[in-house]
């Protein structure tokens, strides 16, 4: 219990540092921001320019397609069940940094 309540509080520190750099697409907050801002299990991190760069270069499509399949530890849909290809592209970008 101990360790969850810690995780949930790192994720929040990362969730709140990361709604002042912009406003994340509203099902980030539910769904992507556990991994996706403390890097769990691989995930890459929100706004790391670096890690995204690779995976931005097979497009944002191939991303969607990539969450929508699951990838590594990420399970299909990401835990998004009704996640729609707009809304996993406005994440996608959100993570990446891309505009």
């Amino acid at each position: 219990m101990k360790k969850f309540l810690m995780a949930s509080g790192l994720a929040l520190f990362a969730f709140s540092s990361l709604a002042q750099a912009g406003d994340p697409p509203a099902k980030y907050g539910q769904y992507c921001v556990a991994c996706h801002a403390t890097g769990a299990a691989g995930a890459p991190k929100t706004g790391d320019l670096e890690a995204w760069k690779p995976r931005l270069a097979a497009g944002v499509d191939a991303l969607v397609a990539s969450a929508k399949a699951g990838k590594n530890a990420m399970p299909p849909g990401g835990l998004c069940p009704d996640c729609t290809d707009a809304e996993f592209r406005d994440i996608i970008k959100f993570m990446a940094g891309a505009k």
